[in-house]
């Protein structure tokens, strides 16, 4: 089992250079200091409706974090306060979501982090299919997500990690990161980019 706290150091940004998917920029952080790393529990709802996203909420193991698909439809709140409390008893530590939500003060308030595309007061409707878990066939953020997939989100954006890769990419990722560690040491002392990139400066016209 990984360890969240070891993606989450690492970041979105490193993670999506790295060998994870960054998902379209849409798709950020509800409210402010939202962090999130956990195994995607998949989700796709019909356009407009939720109730995918309430048997997910009493179906999805604790310790994931919903990852929903809701089609074309985004400017509705699929989400809001209600599904937040019902999620955390369960045991769900978040949610990324292509769509919107509502309720943001409340969420803020609960710590419950989400990754949303917005804000929307009117709800949506709770009766039509829908598809949860393995082969559900979710595409968030314009990225594809299946269980056994990690989601990692924080201020930068959102990145899936293909369970499959993860190792790889953890590995990648703490490589870039030690890289980048040295480049700051070297442009403290006077360095250029241009120097530790190698950049080529002969498409640039000086005068």
């Amino acid at each position: 089992m990984t360890d969240p706290s070891i993606l989450l150091s690492l970041g979105a940004a490193t993670l999506g250079e790295s060998g994870g998917r960054a998902m379209r920029n849409r798709v950020h952080a509800a409210w402010p200091g939202a962090t999130l790393a956990a195994p995607a529990f998949p989700v796709r709802c019909t356009p407009g409706d939720n109730l995918a996203l309430h048997v997910a909420v009493a179906r999805a193991p604790a310790g994931t974090a919903l990852v929903v698909d809701v089609g074309g439809e985004r400017e509705l709140g699929y989400w809001g306060e209600v599904l937040t409390t019902g999620a955390q008893a369960r045991g769900i530590v978040g949610l990324v979501i292509d769509g919107c939500v509502r309720d943001i003060a409340a969420l803020e308030g609960h710590a419950f982090p989400v990754f949303s595309t917005g804000l929307a007061l009117r709800g949506a409707t709770k009766k039509r299919p829908g598809a949860i878990g393995r082969g559900s066939g979710a595409v968030v953020g314009d990225m594809p997500v299946e269980s056994g997939d990690w989601v990692v989100g924080d201020r930068d954006g959102v990145v899936v990690v293909p369970g499959d890769t993860l190792e790889d990419v953890v590995a990648a990722g703490r490589a870039r990161a030690a890289k980048e560690d040295g480049y700051f040491a070297a442009l403290r002392d006077g360095a250029t980019t241009i120097e530790l990139l190698g950049l080529d400066v002969d498409p640039i016209e000086e005068r």
